[in-house]
């Protein structure tokens, strides 16, 4: 075989293997091929686009067990709950809940049920969470207590539509909190404040529950509902421990919240 035929069969030879080897690998719309600068630790440490892979984290509950909002997420999670697009998210979550709930067969026996939990999920406590670092800092049981006995957390519009929406269809609500038998009428009040009504029963800590973790505290709940005869359709919750564990509802939908984690 002389030089030019030798040239020839190496490049044919090349041009397969590559061709083959291309096919295994993502190919990116055009215009998503940026220079080797583009991914450089400093471009792909921003801020925002750090912050925006560390919220998918905790949300996707890959992080596992974290305790504060990282230092140079705070202005990022202030923004997010302050703006557009955490009421979107929310939105989407509470209008898929109500999408599900309309394929249920609600049988009339008054038995079909769905279960709320209450901070971050019915109420918002940003009021308070504005003045306390947006998670950023250690979290102070004394001044949070103060903050429930004023009753004054407002509703989370898409929960509320949700809620409303659960009743009419002919749902049983429970509501399930992680906060302790003491504040119990501070928190019927703040419902009330809030605009829930008609819920079926409040579940909050009592004595028996103290050292619980909220995954086994909440599985409990829901069996107690369960053992009594109850169908637990639904579950919606703002921490992963609202839905994990045993008994759980038929769907669970989960939704946003960057400011604090709770097993």
């Amino acid at each position: 075989m002389n030089s030019g035929q030798y040239a020839v069969t190496f490049l044919l030879i090349f041009s397969i293997t590559n061709a083959s080897s291309s096919e295994r690998l993502i190919r990116l719309p055009r215009g998503y091929h940026r220079s080797p600068a583009y991914y450089s630790d400093t471009h792909r440490k921003t801020n925002d686009l750090y912050c925006e892979s560390w919220k998918f984290s905790i949300e996707a509950n890959d992080a596992g067990v974290w305790y504060l909002v990282p230092e140079r997420c705070v202005q990022f999670v202030k923004e997010y709950m302050n703006g557009d697009r955490y009421w979107s998210d929310s939105e989407v979550v509470g209008e898929t809940a109500v999408e599900y709930a309309k394929t249920v067969n609600v049988s009339g026996d008054g038995l079909d049920a769905w279960v709320f939990d209450i901070d971050e999920t019915l109420v918002s406590n940003l009021p308070y969470y504005v003045d306390h670092g947006y998670g950023s800092q250690v979290f102070n049981e004394q001044s949070f207590d103060d903050w429930v006995d004023l009753a004054e957390a407002p509703a989370l519009p898409a929960s509320y539509k949700l809620y409303t929406e659960l009743l009419q269809l002919g749902f049983k609500i429970f509501l399930l909190t992680g906060r302790s038998e003491f504040q119990r009428e501070a928190t019927n009040r703040n419902l009330q404040y809030a605009g829930y009504t008609n819920f079926e029963k409040l579940f909050l800590r009592g004595d028996s529950d103290i050292g619980k973790t909220a995954t086994v505290y909440k599985s409990e709940k829901r069996q107690e509902l369960v053992d009594a005869g109850y169908r637990v359709r639904g579950s919606s919750g703002d921490q992963w421990s609202d839905l994990f564990g045993f008994a759980r509802a038929d769907r669970s939908f989960k939704l946003p919240n960057p400011l604090y984690y709770i097993p």
